[in-house]
């Protein structure tokens, strides 16, 4: 399969994305979805079911689930949770492998990975499913849908890393719906990816048990983990989750030397207390340092928030600076490019490293690692 730009895109699609590369700065190879540059197997369903990983087989043909901390109970013939891993019959398949409803490339920058190789891209892809039912998910069509229910790719694991080198995206991100329960896909391509040369990325809810993130972490290179408050309640009526593990999550991924920045989506009404904010940003700082990144994002209605205004922006500014009185280096706010709060600044000399608009970045005077004009060192992974 070779690589070319489809003639047959629609003059809607072409001008969607010529828009987006107006507002953005891309050129449009860039912002095409990769699907629709190659001839790829394309048809609703899951296409090829795989023996799933990380389950106990019980009485009567059921399996217990360990994957992520909901541990389903599955009888046969049903699914768990995440409505991507079936009992047949006593044995577990993942039918989340190997279909991808969405590949596109984009800016690492939109993971949001602000101090991982700037101005690079990542090969990013979903596959159908979540173990989270968030009421404000703006990826809901997918995350909450089963691979029966979507159009899919037939794309591999070593096909997608060849996708990688093939556009010259040199990262692939897992990412849009929750990696965590395509985790044997993400695996196997992780470590197809490695092989190649292609570095792996997830962004996730970070609901995934220990034992499997141990044996994802080698093939990791970094992470953006959504930390979506810091109240188990919120985080049950929100996320339909908990919030305990996802903790524990965060501190493995840190001990165990990835990469990771952190996503708060701040949600009017929800999540944005004083005390909740405050505590959030205390956490980071004590089990993580003052180094780790931490994105405060805009909120925007949808899904079954459609209710709620948009984050006020006098509100993004009071989190953020809670977070710098907290002690956090680098705070950053998303989705709103008026406040100018996405570049990062060296925290000794104070001078901007690395200028962003929207997701371009104009500017980058961080010079093996270090800040150009003073030569502190800023933590991340950088060219």
């Amino acid at each position: 399969m070779n690589l070319f730009f489809d003639q047959a895109v629609t003059r809607r699609g072409f001008l969607k994305a010529c828009g987006a590369a107006a507002l953005g700065g891309y050129l449009l190879p860039k912002l095409l979805k990769v699907a629709e540059a190659r001839e790829l197997d394309y048809k609703k369903g899951y296409l090829d079911p795989q023996p799933a990983r990380y389950y106990d087989k019980m009485a009567g043909n059921k399996i217990r689930c360990r994957l992520c901390p909901r541990r389903c109970a599955v009888a046969s013939g049903k699914r768990g949770f995440c409505r991507v891993r079936e009992n047949r019959k006593g044995a577990y398949y993942t039918l989340a492998y190997s279909n991808p409803c969405t590949i596109h490339i984009d800016p690492i920058e939109k993971k949001p990975l602000f101090h991982f190789f700037p101005a690079t891209t990542a090969l990013s892809l979903a596959l159908a499913g979540c173990n989270f039912t968030c009421k404000n998910c703006q990826n809901w069509d997918i995350s909450q849908s089963r691979p029966d229910d979507t159009y899919n790719y037939h794309v591999p694991p070593g096909e997608m890393a060849d996708l990688a080198l093939e556009f010259k995206s040199p990262t692939i991100a897992y990412t849009y719906t929750e990696p965590s329960v395509f985790f044997e896909y993400v695996l196997d391509t992780s470590r197809e990816a490695r092989a190649k040369g292609v570095r792996n990325i997830i962004k996730s809810n970070g609901y995934l048990n220990p034992e499997p993130m141990k044996e994802l972490i080698p093939h990791l290179d970094a992470a953006n983990i959504d930390l979506k408050g810091f109240r188990e309640d919120f985080y049950r009526d929100i996320t339909g989750g908990t919030l305990a593990p996802v903790l524990e999550t965060i501190k493995l991924l840190k001990k165990e030397g990835v990469w990771m920045e952190i996503t708060n989506l701040v949600i009017p009404g929800k999540n944005d207390a004083e005390d909740m904010v405050n505590e959030l940003c205390a956490w980071i700082r004590d089990e993580l340092g003052p180094d780790i990144p931490l994105h405060f994002s805009r909120f925007y209605p949808q899904y079954k928030l459609a209710n709620l205004p948009p984050t006020p922006t006098d509100t993004l500014v009071r989190v953020r600076d809670a977070a710098r009185k907290a002690g956090l280096n680098y705070v950053y706010i998303g989705n709103v490019p008026e406040l100018d709060g996405e570049n990062t600044s060296c925290p000794d000399c104070k001078k901007v490293l690395i200028e962003r608009q929207g997701f371009d970045v104009r500017q980058n005077h961080i010079i093996k690692g270090k800040c150009k004009f003073c030569h502190k060192e800023i933590p991340g992974r950088w060219v």
